[in-house]
């Protein structure tokens, strides 16, 4: 019976043609979206927490506040220096402290001019030892700055491609930084952090020497002795620095930020943000229920004498009722299965268009089953309820009225 049902409730749908496919396609608009956007929305978040993720839970970031864009330090009202890095060195608990530099700087290539991010690397052992390790730098070809090396870069991976310049940057090429030439010696193994893809390191000696810097620091990155202290060693290292510069708590002009407070904030935000492009897609799909329940409602005007014939020849009010149940079960069930390929299909062009724009593999769309099954299961419930009222409707109609119209 259920059977027969299936076979009839198809053929209806299959009779109306391209009426059935334009109802489907407000559904499976509204479940690509949903698919789509949630998906992306997944993928932000783990390209987000990855830029992050490079930075250990043992270390805290200390840097000024910004009044701009731009590299850490360049819009900074207040500056911190080498003072800075002796007192928080004081502070009980802190193993070791490593000052940087980020600065952005003219690079000259085969004829070429760009502006590129330069980073630097400490010049004794123990603090490149540092560095390489919080920020898993691996050479892919050449190798890192070593003690001796002054003159010569490393750069990350994206500049090996063209990026900016008419030919990639190979190891062994010079470039003029700053009116000065550096050899390159390295480059990185691709990195979850984009601007570390992007960027050029030299040693700090070199930095300082071509952009004529003195005692001022962009960045201090502090190892703790135990990731389960680090909001305690923050807030001791947050009270020395305010007490150093005699700035009362909610005014400070610097700030002290673990890895795992970054990530949360942004989580937060990215969650946010997830919810409004959720509700958003809800509405596309709301749009496509209305098309499903307004397709029902013109098949029950259309197929009245039908009905009228069916219910004179022995057919129950629950059969009609099953009848038009189904063609509209149907109707969400495919637009959901089809949106569900559609948007993931969306997502996954997305993503890739993303990656070659910022030349990294950061977004990798991963299909949760969770969330293809749900938004399936949502379009057929969704057009059974669209189609409950017209189903009642055609159930209840009389049979001798039904054959008169």
């Amino acid at each position: 019976m259920i059977f027969d049902y299936l076979v009839l409730a198809f053929k209806n749908l299959k009779k109306k043609g391209i009426r059935s496919w334009l109802t489907l396609l407000g559904i499976i608009i509204g479940i690509a979206a949903v698919v789509a956007l949630i998906s992306l929305g997944q993928s932000l978040e783990m390209a987000v927490t990855g830029q992050f993720s490079s930075i250990a839970a043992d270390r805290l970031v200390i840097s000024s506040t910004e009044t701009g864009f731009g590299p850490p330090g360049s819009t900074a009202v207040r500056q911190l220096t080498e003072s800075d890095v002796r007192l928080i060195e004081s502070v009980q608990g802190v193993r070791e402290v490593i000052p940087r530099l980020i600065r952005i700087t003219k690079v000259e290539y085969n004829k070429d001019t760009e502006f590129e991010y330069v980073a630097s690397i400490p010049e004794n052992k123990e603090g490149r030892d540092f560095i390489y390790e919080t920020f898993q730098f691996e050479a892919e070809l050449g190798r890192l700055l070593k003690e001796e090396d002054s003159g010569k870069v490393f750069l990350g991976s994206s500049l090996k491609e063209d990026h900016g310049f008419e030919k990639g940057i190979q190891v062994g090429a010079t470039l003029n930084i700053q009116n000065q030439n550096f050899e390159v010696i390295g480059i990185l193994k691709p990195l979850s952090n984009i601007q570390f893809n992007h960027a050029i390191y030299m040693s700090e000696k070199d930095l300082k020497n071509i952009l004529n810097i003195g005692n001022e620091l962009d960045l201090i990155i502090a190892k703790i002795e135990s990731p389960n202290k680090a909001e305690e060693i923050s807030e001791a290292i947050t009270r020395k620095l305010r007490k150093d510069r005699n700035q009362k708590e909610g005014e400070e002009d610097f700030s002290v930020e673990t890895p795992l407070q970054a990530v949360s904030s942004i989580n937060s935000i990215l969650s946010a943000i997830n919810i409004v492009i959720t509700g958003i897609a809800a509405i596309s799909i709301l749009i496509g229920a209305i098309g499903v329940a307004n397709a029902m409602f013109t098949s029950v005007i259309e197929r009245t004498r039908e009905i009228g014939v069916m219910k004179a020849i022995g057919a129950e009010n629950k059969d009609i009722l099953i009848l038009f149940l189904i063609e509209s079960s149907f109707l969400g069930l495919a637009g959901g299965v089809l949106g569900a390929i559609l948007g993931l299909g969306m997502a996954f062009i997305a993503s890739i268009g993303a990656n070659l724009f910022f030349d990294s593999q950061i977004f990798n769309v991963d299909p949760s089953p969770y969330l293809l099954g749900g938004a399936i299961l949502f379009s057929s419930i969704l057009g059974i309820l669209a189609g409950t009222i017209p189903a009642y409707q055609a159930s209840r109609l009389h049979p001798v009225e039904a054959l008169r119209r």
